[in-house]
């Protein structure tokens, strides 16, 4: 499984097209790529050897292209974890951007909160993160070409991307939560005592994905901001049963906001 394969593989398809910005984009929160102009599109299932993503509301495709004049990829669904990957290849897709010229990741994901006041519908900008799954997609040998062996993560999610994404949030009168995202293997959604450890850890919304990737991309020298939209309260904290399509239906209320938040957000990544 290549990165390097993959990204010479999309390269070939695009024309001289070369992206400086990719947003990876979460469970029910795809339609952002729709606003791409001039799209080139590449289906994963069409690169050789690249891994697939399998869960609803994750399309599976690169979607190449300009916002308001700026040449952007969005991941139109992701890697999981709980799909069943070899950890490697949760590096695969991030590398293969890389590769292709860009320098900025912007992760988007649904999440539980664990937070009363931060509840379903509001977005919430990621300034750390925990991984309580403890295992790492870098584990094993290294590309020296890529990334030192080891690095630090202690600005993991770059602090001028966050003021960026709060200035964005201000001019455009969206209530920004921020907080810590703790990084949960799934398939199933957490049990109440694991979330009062996660509390109890500093956590302030947890979700299956994220970390993996801001990990990767941080090895290889890029620029991370992320953002969660809350989808729901964490278990124990609600009587509300917890499924993937409650999941799906939260994050749609406010995918507008998010669009909105991220169309402002990657224009003014050039300033900055």
């Amino acid at each position: 499984m290549s990165y390097r394969g993959a990204a010479a593989y999309i390269k070939s398809r695009l024309n001289g097209f070369e992206p400086s910005t990719a947003v990876v984009l979460g469970s029910g929160l795809g339609g952002f790529a729709e606003k791409l102009s001039d799209q080139i599109v590449v289906e994963y299932r069409d690169i050789p050897d690249f891994p697939q993503s399998t869960v609803v509301g994750h399309s599976g495709r690169f979607v190449f292209g300009h916002l308001l004049g700026e040449p952007v990829v969005c991941m139109q669904g992701r890697l999981h974890f709980y799909e069943g990957h070899d950890l490697s290849a949760l590096a695969v897709p991030v590398r293969a951007m890389r590769l292709l010229g860009v320098e900025t990741l912007v992760l988007t994901n649904a999440a539980g909160s664990l937070r009363t006041e931060v509840g379903p519908g509001r977005i919430m900008l990621i300034t750390d993160h925990i991984n309580f799954v403890g295992v790492n997609p870098l584990i094993g040998e290294n590309d020296d070409t890529i990334g030192p062996r080891f690095f630090d993560v202690s600005k993991a999610y770059d602090s001028t991307l966050q003021s960026l994404a709060r200035q964005v949030a201000n001019k455009n009168s969206i209530d920004l939560a921020e907080g810590v995202y703790a990084w949960y293997s799934g398939p199933n959604f957490e049990t109440p005592a694991e979330i009062r450890a996660m509390k109890a850890l500093g956590s302030d919304a947890v979700g299956m994905s994220t970390v993996p990737e801001c990990l990767v991309a941080v090895h290889s020298g890029m620029r991370v901001a992320a953002f969660s939209i809350i989808t729901n309260l964490a278990a124990g904290m609600s009587k509300v049963e917890l499924s993937h399509e409650e999941t799906l239906s939260n994050a749609a209320t406010a995918e507008d906001d998010l669009s909105l938040l991220l169309t402002d957000f990657v224009s003014g990544l050039t300033a900055v």
